[in-house]
């Protein structure tokens, strides 16, 4: 009950903020859930009143301005938000574009405290120099500081963690649970956006977010995934250093970089970069990583993305990042390959396969709608062409389809929108299909081609050499039983003679049977393993 009253006095604190800043919660007229149009008119009279208050602040940023004053959690909110334009509408999606993830920094004695409660010693223990931050956001702000080591003289960037940051997101997220629950309970037609799993969502990724250690792995993961790109012609992407002696779970030490802004377009020009080569690599690093690896950085905003003085565009803030499985990245491809190719019903099925859409629903109507969506990006310019407004008109379908909310999805739709448009901030003219079509075509021919037949075969003998070594285990299983058997008789257990006749034929029967299973199941699976290692006819 406490528990109850406390997630409903903290909405409503957010509701009379929203007010504040002259949110309407439903517009006149519009179908909602009846408590919506309650909040509507219970905060009416606080509108009227602060009119005044708001007069600089533009009618399209209103909400981002009241998330903003709300604090951490309802800016991370705002921005997951941000990207469900199906969800939210696209009018308010696009007021959420303009929220920024920028807070006054704490101060330096609080930041001293964090390092050297998190690192242990005092901070000279570990930093030569730690100057004040260079930036702060809702989650951690970030100092440069210097190291001397084996390696010499070192500058570093250090992410520290907020002060209490972790206690106010879990009450908040509780909220959010709390708010979501109840859409779902009270108004059926929402349940299809599954709101719940939508906060879910956002609460592992702000879980992952709070564990510095976790950002350094992926840091390291993806370094690992992108060694060999360098060679590609639009390769040109790299990840930090982690210093790994310096880092823990509120603190994350990486090599700093000192590198251009991608988003001054004046600098890079004057450094000699190739604008358009640089808005390549930003569009096809971020599908190599989605498409090949299934691993990406999901937050690749221009505030997030260097140039350093080789060319090479640098990542920084791995806080957010998005996994796709098989699955769904064998969706991405052939719904790309499927637009590209105007091959609409491969597009449809897809949807189907990956149960997107319902299946009393017909592949050959949705192959239509599909059709809708691709058919008008052909003869037209590449300036014309967005993928942003193409995910808009999927989106405009997913109710006439019943198309269920696929979580997995959030962050690479997300992420596809905002790297589109610092892809076409360096070259308006990149056409994002072309671009992407070496990318598709790559992973289809990978996993449907000689290579996925192999890398298949691969994965099954791999099964079956776990079923082959479990073999022998299973076998002496069965004879220990059969012993065991023998045992309780010969000890406690009394049986007559006939009961013991007939459990031990039965036993052996079993165990005639059991051999006879395990060693028909093993040579069926070879039999499949040679079968899919043989070259296709």
């Amino acid at each position: 009950m406490a528990s109850t009253l406390g997630n409903v006095l903290r909405l409503m604190r957010a509701g009379i903020v929203l007010a504040q800043h002259g949110v309407r919660f439903v517009p006149a007229g519009t179908k909602a859930p009846f408590v919506l149009h309650l909040a509507r008119a219970a905060t009416f009279p606080i509108q009227a009143l602060t009119w005044p208050f708001r007069l600089g602040t533009p009618k399209n940023r209103r909400v981002a301005s009241a998330l903003t004053s709300l604090g951490p959690s309802y800016i991370k909110l705002g921005q997951f938000l941000g990207t469900r334009a199906d969800l939210i509408g696209p009018e308010l999606a696009e007021d959420l574009r303009h929220l920024q993830d920028k807070l006054p920094p704490f101060s330096m004695k609080e930041a001293r405290q964090a390092v050297e409660e998190a690192l242990g010693g005092r901070l000279e223990d570990h930093f030569a120099e730690f100057g004040p931050p260079v930036a702060a956001a809702s989650i951690a702000q970030v100092h440069k500081a210097v190291v001397i080591d084996t390696g010499g003289r070192r500058d570093v960037a250090v992410k520290v963690l907020r002060p209490g940051v972790e206690r106010r997101f879990r009450r908040d997220l509780d909220s959010y649970f709390f708010a979501a629950r109840q859409i779902e309970r009270f108004h059926p037609p929402s349940r299809r956006l599954r709101p719940v799993a939508v906060v879910d969502t956002l609460a592992h990724s702000v879980e992952i977010e709070m564990d510095l250690r976790l950002e350094a792995a992926a840091i390291s993961e993806m370094a690992d995934n992108i060694t060999g790109d360098v060679n590609l012609p639009d390769g040109g992407f790299r990840v930090p250093t982690v210093d790994w002696r310096r880092t823990a779970k509120r603190v994350l030490t990486l090599e700093w970089i000192d590198g251009i802004p991608i988003s001054d377009h004046a600098a890079l020009k004057a450094a000699g970069h190739d604008l358009k080569a640089l808005g390549l690599t930003v569009l096809r690093s971020f599908l190599r990583h989605a498409m090949r690896d299934g691993f990406f950085h999901a937050d690749m905003h221009q505030g997030n993305l260097l140039v350093d003085k080789q060319g090479m565009v640098v990542a920084v803030d791995f806080g957010i990042m998005g996994r796709l499985g098989t699955r769904e990245r064998r969706f991405l491809a052939e719904i790309l390959h499927g637009l590209i190719t105007r091959d609409y019903h491969l597009a449809a099925a897809v949807h189907f396969d990956a149960g997107y859409v319902p299946p009393h629903h017909s592949v050959d109507v949705f192959a239509q709608a599909m059709r809708a969506i691709g058919e008008p990006i052909h003869g037209r310019t590449a300036a014309e062409i967005s993928m942003a407004d193409l995910l808009g008109q999927l989106f405009a379908y997913t109710e006439v389809f019943d198309m269920a909310t696929r979580p997995e999805l959030i962050l690479l739709q997300k992420t596809m929108v905002v790297v589109e448009g610092v892809a076409r901030g360096l070259d308006p003219e990149l056409n994002m299909w072309t671009a992407a079509e070496p990318i598709a075509k790559a992973w289809v021919e990978a996993n449907y081609g000689m290579a996925g037949r192999l890398k298949e075969a691969g994965e099954g003998a791999e099964v079956l050499g776990k079923v082959l070594a479990e073999v022998p285990r299973l076998l002496e299983q069965a004879e220990r039983t059969a012993l065991a058997l023998a045992d309780m008789s010969r000890g406690g257990l009394r049986l007559d003679d006939d009961t013991i006749e007939r459990l031990a034929e039965a036993q052996a029967h079993h165990g005639r049977w059991t051999r006879r299973a395990l060693w028909t199941g093993a040579l069926a699976l070879v039999a499949m393993a040679l079968w899919l290692m043989a070259p296709a006819g």
